[in-house]
């Protein structure tokens, strides 16, 4: 599970309205990496709406941002026209970088266990290590608090 100063994990997936994103490509800037369990739920809606309205600001402080799930590119792009987001989306399908980042846990709801995406954040440097980790996020709030991490970089 990486964690604060290691290299980020490098991937390449396939993002919503086509073409693919590289973490090594965006070297040079910093990156902030949200993931979230599922396209079209209250608390995933919420987060990704958030990012998209707060985009702007983390554009003018240098930072891409980029959700990640393991729902399809289909979905992203459903997703996304339906809440107008302007934050690309991510689709790790076969959940590699989910695994990579520690965020694929086992979770406990209404007594069930299965396995799920955990909330989660990084940040990573322009050097690509990675700066800051949010775990267990909750939703209110999250946004502004990485938009200051991004900025106090």
């Amino acid at each position: 599970m990486p964690d604060i100063n290691d290299p980020a994990p490098d991937f390449t997936l396939p993002r919503d309205g086509g073409g693919t994103v590289t973490l090594s490509e965006l070297r040079g800037a910093p990156v902030v990496l949200f993931f979230y369990p599922k396209d079209n739920t209250p608390g995933c809606t919420k987060e990704s709406i958030g990012f998209s309205s707060e985009m702007p600001a983390f554009e003018a402080a240098g930072a891409k941002v980029f959700g990640i799930s393991k729902d399809s590119v289909k979905k992203h792009d459903n997703f996304v026209e339906k809440h107008a987001l302007t934050t690309p989306l991510l689709s790790d399908a076969e959940g590699t970088t989910c695994e990579d980042y520690g965020v694929w846990k086992e979770k406990k709801m209404y007594g069930k266990t299965f396995w799920g995406i955990e909330r989660s954040t990084f940040l990573i440097g322009a050097d690509g290590t990675i700066k800051q980790v949010w775990r267990k996020v909750k939703v209110d709030g999250h946004v502004d608090e990485v938009l200051a991490a991004v900025r106090a970089l």
